[in-house]
């Protein structure tokens, strides 16, 4: 019931909406319910006043009749506006709220969520809420408010009528519907929880379809697929069936409602104590009565599937954020050393330290080369300096202040980073670029392409700058994604460069290249992290550190540092 309750608050700015919503679907079936009495009360009436050769006033009726058609379609066509109004102001608060809160959970918290499951819990999981208040709240307030009316107004005729009303509606409308919702608990469950695990597995097969070619010959990830989306498709159909047996019961109740009418209200007329006309205007009523009790049974078995999806959405965003926010964040001065000092890392659940006692100063103007092999804890120092972590030991500082006196993203402000997984969106060249600085020029654009050598594969599109890249990058080489990165974090006016492998993937006349054009454009106050496992332009570096296991086990002069390079076995990785 606590997800249900926290649900329910995410809604309270579309209350007004909603509660409108709700009258005006009561309003609207209410309508219908006296349009079928009233129609059965007047031809009844008109044949046995033909009968009796009377006349009778048809003027009132007729007119009553023409206003329940006109309210029923106007309310249910209004009703359906609103309805889909608030959803969709709902919805679309919803989807920002989660984004704002997972974005400071980013990257250390994720690194276990795979991108599927987290693509299904932003789409899939958010737009199956909406049913809360469509499928669910909405035919349940509006049921209710109608059976309360219909049965109130049975009673002005005849009280054991109205028992019975009550009886089978709170049956239909309240005992069935929790019995399948027993029944299709475990199932809408598991439809929640497949649904993300084939998307998951789905964007895992598409991403890596290369390596799978190569690595799974007997196809087993294509047969745990298919497994996934056969159980999905079998929960499907169990909830459809439940849902069709649900459907089947409501109109049981119907009939056997108006059999009850008819058998209690036929001896009163016989007997003179219940007007002829107005047995078939209560047995249509009883049957009309039915169609608010009609969508429960489909709105208790939804709610299983949906309190599962807000499950899943609130269990992410309850998680801790790695690196806590300052109450009051203090202002990020325009420049400043970037300074670690005996800092070192564990990662949660790890038997050893990532990073151990590195101490170094990134000063304005200031050039290190951090050179070591995969895993020696290079980009764990990245993600320190980004505030994705918080060091478990010694400090991180900015002009002389902690790191975690700042906020987030001020902080960031101050950094480009190139990541060795820059992400390139699904978007044009101009467009992945200007992420970095979405006022930047075109005459910026082509300065920070020749930086990163660049500028002839634009000059060669023949949509130039509007050349649209595919996903991560997938219509350009490895090559070229690494330099559009390169040139992106170029793009960003920030006092500190840190760069994580840039020319990964070039051959030695390309980097060669690329680094001259890094070099020649730093400011003279801009301060350079270099962290590569290459030699090029490593001998323009004021210092040259290399790391082994976490530690920085020697620091130099390049030409020095190079030489211990040349006499490690292997290299530096």
């Amino acid at each position: 019931m606590s997800d249900l309750k926290r649900l329910l608050s995410l809604m309270r700015p579309q209350a007004g909406w909603m509660a409108l919503a709700v009258l005006l679907s009561a309003l609207a079936t209410l309508s219908h319910i006296a349009l079928m009495a009233t129609s059965g009360w007047f031809i009844t009436a008109m044949a046995l006043a033909g009968a009796a050769g009377v006349s009778m006033n048809y003027f009132t009726p007729a007119a009553y009749i023409r206003g329940f058609a006109i309210s029923r379609t106007a309310g249910r066509y209004v009703e359906r506006l609103v309805g889909h109004e608030a959803t969709l102001k709902f919805v679309a608060r919803l989807r920002p709220w989660f984004f704002i809160r997972l974005t400071p959970l980013a990257p250390a918290a994720l690194e276990d969520q795979r991108s599927g499951d987290l693509l299904a819990r932003l789409k899939g999981d958010i737009d199956r809420l909406e049913f809360a208040f469509l499928r669910i709240l909405s035919p349940l307030l509006a049921g209710v408010l109608v059976l309360i009316v219909g049965i109130w107004v049975v009673a002005r005729y005849d009280a054991a009528i109205a028992g019975v009303l009550l009886v089978a509606a709170l049956i239909a409308g309240f005992g069935l519907p929790a019995l399948l919702q027993r029944l299709a608990a475990p199932a809408a469950q598991q439809v929640t929880a497949r649904t993300a695990e084939l998307n998951a597995q789905l964007v895992d097969h598409l991403e890596g379809r290369a390596e799978l070619d190569i690595y799974d010959p007997q196809r087993r990830h294509r047969a745990a697929l298919d497994a996934t989306s056969d159980a999905l498709i079998t929960d499907e159909k169990r909830l459809a069936g439940i849902a069709g047996f649900g459907g089947a019961g409501v109109g049981l109740a119907a009939q056997l409602s108006l059999l009850a009418v008819i058998l209690i209200g036929a001896p009163q007329v016989l007997a003179g104590t219940l007007p002829g006309a107005d047995l078939p205007m209560l047995a249509l009523l009883s049957l009309a009565l039915f169609e608010a009790v009609a969508p429960f049974p489909l709105a208790f078995q939804t709610l299983p599937g949906t309190l599962a999806s807000a499950r899943r959405i609130f269990s992410l965003v309850d998680r801790p954020a790695p690196v806590a926010e300052p109450a009051t964040p203090r202002h990020v001065p325009a420049a400043g050393a970037l300074a670690f000092s005996h800092t070192g890392l564990t990662y949660p659940g790890a038997g050893s330290a990532a990073v151990t006692d590195v101490s170094l100063s990134l000063e304005p103007g200031r050039r290190i080369g951090l050179i070591g092999a995969s895993g020696s804890g290079k980009s764990s120092l990245v993600a320190l300096a980004l505030r994705f972590r918080a060091p478990s030991a010694g400090t991180v500082s900015f002009a002389g202040t902690d790191l975690d006196a700042y906020g987030a993203d001020a902080w960031r402000q101050r950094l480009a980073v190139l990541s060795q997984h820059d992400h390139l969106f699904s978007a044009t060249l101009r467009d992945n670029l200007r992420i970095a600085a979405p006022e930047a020029t075109d005459a910026q654009l082509a300065a920070v392409l020749e930086r990163a050598g660049l500028t002839a594969f634009v000059a060669a599109q023949p949509a130039g700058l509007d050349t649209f890249v595919g996903a991560h990058g997938a219509k350009i080489s490895g090559g070229e994604a690494r330099r559009l990165g390169l040139a992106r974090t170029l793009l960003k006016d920030a006092p500190i460069l840190i760069l994580d492998e840039p020319t990964e993937g070039l051959d030695g006349e390309t980097e060669r290249r690329v680094m001259d054009g890094v070099m020649g454009a730093l400011a003279a106050d801009q301060a350079l992290l270099l962290i590569t496992h290459r030699r090029a332009r490593l001998e323009a570096m004021d210092e040259v550190l290399l790391m082994e296991e976490g530690r920085i086990t020697a620091r130099g002069a390049p030409a020095e540092m190079l030489r211990h390079m040349e006499r490690a076995p292997g290299g530096a990785g």
